[in-house]
């Protein structure tokens, strides 16, 4: 897409434009045998696994139309993490986007804001992505099972979902609560931590409600990165229920407590690199702060929190927790008291 600015695009004939995959399994596949023929990839030595973030993100541009960035940047964190973003062109929360690849199967999490496979080709980036993978690691794509989750029930985490629905070997979560949860066999939400295997690689997942109710924390302990969705994030915290929030926090500083912990990432940016916010709904961020948090900023924001008694916004230094006030922002007039 580099070089089509988005006017163009927008101006060409409707097509969805397939890349080529390798014959498909059945849809009805729901675990794939797992591949014994290609040498088994170790998730558990060496660890945590190195990566990198890029310097910048895309991030925007002064006019949408204009903008000549792909829809998605697609990152390769190390060998076996993909990180990926959507252009704030297509969608002014630009939400990140994950894969995982294990020995047997590709976890996804979170699927973007934009439901159309000819505006926003998700389904075509990822199949490119897993068929790079494969190559290079001596895996069918066909045999790697790929489940489709998300942070929590939000149409910027799930809304291009649909374009994965008729591809083979693939399962994907549903749209309640009771479906959000049965699909990590979870018994006791939110307390509850339950352990998915890729093969070899293995996430540790739980309940972390409060932004909404239904929110789940993923741990990848080949990265030993700690996705906490739009629950804790670097931009507007916005924190529904604050009571459930605040056991959810506890519930991540006890397992920082325990667990090593490399970065703390969630799903948007909305802070430039001097702690400004940006205003809502913008599409152009050219100073924006990283993505990735650390966990003295997560402890900090826990610190914080401690003393917040009523709604309002409280800004950590990181992040801005909005407590019951989802219709407001930093920039407007706000009948409460900031820090």
């Amino acid at each position: 897409m580099k070089g089509m600015d988005r006017r163009t695009f927008l101006a060409l004939p409707v097509v969805s434009v397939v890349a080529p995959t390798v014959q498909a399994m059945a849809s009805s596949v729901l675990f794939a045998p797992e591949s014994s023929a290609a040498e088994q990839i170790d998730f558990t030595s060496n660890v945590p696994a190195a990566g990198t973030f890029p310097a910048k993100w895309i991030c925007g541009s002064a006019s949408c139309m204009d903008n000549e960035d792909p829809p998605l940047q697609v990152h390769w964190y190390n060998e076996h993490t993909v990180y990926m973003r959507q252009n704030k062109a297509y969608s002014y929360e630009a939400p990140f986007l994950h894969l995982y690849f294990g020995n047997d199967r590709i976890l996804m999490l979170d699927e973007g804001f934009t439901t159309l496979r000819s505006d926003w080709p998700l389904r075509d980036v990822v199949d490119a992505c897993i068929n790079e993978w494969c190559a290079k690691h001596g895996r069918r794509p066909e045999e790697m099972e790929l489940l489709m989750a998300f942070s929590h029930l939000h149409a910027d985490h799930y809304a291009a979902l649909n374009q994965f629905v008729d591809r083979p070997n693939t399962r994907y979560m549903g749209f309640t609560h009771e479906e959000m949860v049965g699909f990590w066999g979870m018994t006791n939400y939110p307390e509850e931590r339950v352990t998915l295997d890729l093969g070899g690689r293995k996430i540790l997942i739980w309940g972390s409600p409060g932004h909404v109710m239904s929110e789940f924390a993923y741990y990848d302990t080949y990265t030993q990165i700690l996705y906490t969705g739009d629950m804790f994030y670097r931009g507007r915290c916005y924190i529904s229920f604050w009571d459930h929030w605040f056991a959810s926090m506890k519930r991540l500083i006890a397992f920082v407590d325990t667990h090593p912990v490399t970065h703390v990432i969630g799903c948007h940016v909305e802070i430039s690199s001097k702690g400004e916010d940006y205003p809502y709904g913008i599409t152009y961020q050219p100073d924006e702060a990283p993505v990735q948090l650390t966990v003295a900023e997560l402890r900090h924001a826990y610190e914080v929190a401690k003393t917040v008694k009523e709604p309002g916004i409280y800004f950590t230094g990181s992040v801005f927790l909005c407590n019951q006030t989802r219709g407001t922002t930093t920039i407007d007039k706000n009948p409460y008291a900031y820090s």
